[in-house]
């Protein structure tokens, strides 16, 4: 009965509102306006439904941690930033070093700060991710940008020199660019530092770091990050629309 009464109530109030669009025209100025004001109401709460009901049903899945990994892999992970809303979600006129979230922070050396940092909804059916990041740079007389993604605890428990740590994105630009991804692992007072640029002429845009090439001390390791450093920025957007890592043990030789 409710339900009924419910669809009883839209149709009257489509069939008035109809009514009144197609009368706009020559209606009575005095009732015209009480009806814009009226109209006005309405649209603000249609408008707030729909936000909502896009961001909740749009694909893909708000926390998404799904995507492709090598079948071997004891570790995998998509950060935050990629995964679900976060408090604030962008930030304008990037200092030195600001963070979005408490995984991304972006770092770079220009005194003109023209640079605009934000979180993304996704809504491509292609995409797995259910958020990306858009960074857009306008001057930029700085020498370096980059993005620092700190991960997980777990991402170094149990970490050794046999392991393989893979990245793999989707990047788009308005221009041509280079991003150089150079991943970190912290081991007491140390650090090793490994670099691959990123292959954004092919169709999967992926790169592995192989631990075996360098001096990782097992017994010490702390922390591991990943640092994206745009090469060439100046005028120009770019989005990744999403990030994963994975690891896996390196074959026996």
């Amino acid at each position: 009965m409710q339900d009924w009464l419910g669809k009883a109530a839209y149709a009257a109030g489509l069939r008035r509102w109809t009514r009144a669009a197609r009368a706009a025209r020559a209606a009575d100025l005095t009732e015209l306006r009480k009806q814009r004001t009226q109209a006005r109401r309405l649209k603000t709460r249609l408008d707030e439904l729909i936000h909502h009901a896009d961001a909740r049903l749009a694909l893909p899945v708000i926390g998404n941690q799904s995507f492709p990994r090598p079948e071997d892999s004891d570790w995998a992970w998509r950060p935050e930033l990629w995964c679900g809303p976060l408090p604030v979600p962008g930030i304008v006129g990037v200092a030195g070093k600001a963070g979005l979230g408490r995984e991304a922070t972006l770092y770079h050396d220009c005194q003109r700060t023209e640079l605009t940092l934000r979180q993304i909804r996704n809504t491509r059916a292609a995409d797995l991710a259910a958020y990306g990041m858009k960074l857009d740079v306008f001057g930029f007389t700085g020498s370096y940008l980059s993005l620092a993604v700190d991960l997980p605890e777990n991402a170094v428990a149990g970490l050794t020199r046999q392991h393989l740590i893979r990245i793999e994105t989707i990047v788009e630009s308005e221009e041509p660019l280079e991003i150089f991804a150079r991943l970190n692992v912290k081991h007491g007072p140390n650090t090793e530092q490994v670099v691959r640029e990123l292959p954004l002429h092919e169709e999967t845009v992926q790169v592995e770091f192989d631990l075996a090439y360098t001096r990782l001390n097992e017994k010490r390791v702390e922390k591991m990050w990943l640092d994206l450093i745009f090469e060439g920025p100046r005028m120009n957007q770019v989005i990744l629309r999403d990030l994963t890592f994975s690891r896996r043990r390196r074959a026996a030789l």
